[in-house]
Formats: structure tokens, C-alpha cells, sequence
């Protein structure tokens, strides 16, 4: 069998083959629910608190980049968001540039604080 690949119909075969590929594609990852779409839990206590990286801003132990908050003098890694859900880290109001406001819920599970809401804020 010879295929005619300078034929219009094929040629639509194939504009429509990747139209819905790309259809498909965005519609699932648009499944993903990002923290800053929630809304805060109102039975639970909202904190505002520090965050940033953990290695450059906190002087946490580790490798890389990984955001991290600050309650009352006491720096913890978080679970539920990550720092590039947030911008890009290095530029001037960045992670890894600066201290942020945030506004969050979570529980505080083995040093590690599991974030169910976060809000960025300003700058400190």
C-alpha cells in the first residue's frame, strides 16, 4: 500500500490527529488543582508565616532548592506545594532572593509541615 502524503485528505488526517492529541493533553493537565485555586478550610486556624528556601534564605541542611516556611523562629520543609509552583525562584522577589509572606493551613507531621492551603504574600 502507497501512501500519498501530499494529498489534502491525508494532510487533514493529520492536522486533526494532532489537534486532538493536543486537545487531550491540556485537558489533562488541567485536571491538577493547585493550592492557590483552594479556598482556606474555615474550621481550621490560618497562619501567616515566613516562607522562602529552605537552603539559601533558612540555612536549612540539603541540596538544591526546596521551599520551605517559618513559625516563630523554627524552619520547616513543606509537602503540598513546591517552590517552582510559584515563580521563578531566582528572580528578585523569589525564593531563593527573598522572604515572603504566606498565609497557610496545615499540621505540622515529622518535621515536615503538609500544606492543605498556601497564599503567597509580600515581601518582608
Amino acid at each position: 500500500m502507497k501512501y500519498n502524503f501530499n494529498s489534502k485528505n491525508n494532510s487533514m488526517k493529520y492536522v486533526f490527529c494532532f489537534a486532538f492529541f493536543l486537545l487531550f493533553s491540556f485537558i489533562s493537565v488541567g485536571q491538577k488543582v493547585s493550592l492557590a485555586e483552594k479556598q482556606p478550610d474555615p474550621t481550621k486556624k490560618l497562619l501567616t508565616v515566613e516562607a522562602s528556601c529552605g537552603q539559601c534564605q533558612f540555612g536549612m541542611p540539603g541540596k538544591g532548592s526546596n521551599l520551605a516556611i517559618r513559625i516563630d523562629g523554627q524552619a520547616h520543609f513543606i509537602k503540598g506545594t513546591d517552590i517552582d509552583d510559584h515563580g521563578d525562584a531566582h528572580a528578585d522577589d523569589g525564593f531563593c532572593e527573598a522572604i515572603r509572606m504566606a498565609e497557610v493551613q496545615g499540621e505540622l507531621v515529622n518535621d515536615t509541615f503538609n500544606i492543605s492551603y498556601f497564599k503567597l504574600g509580600k515581601l518582608k
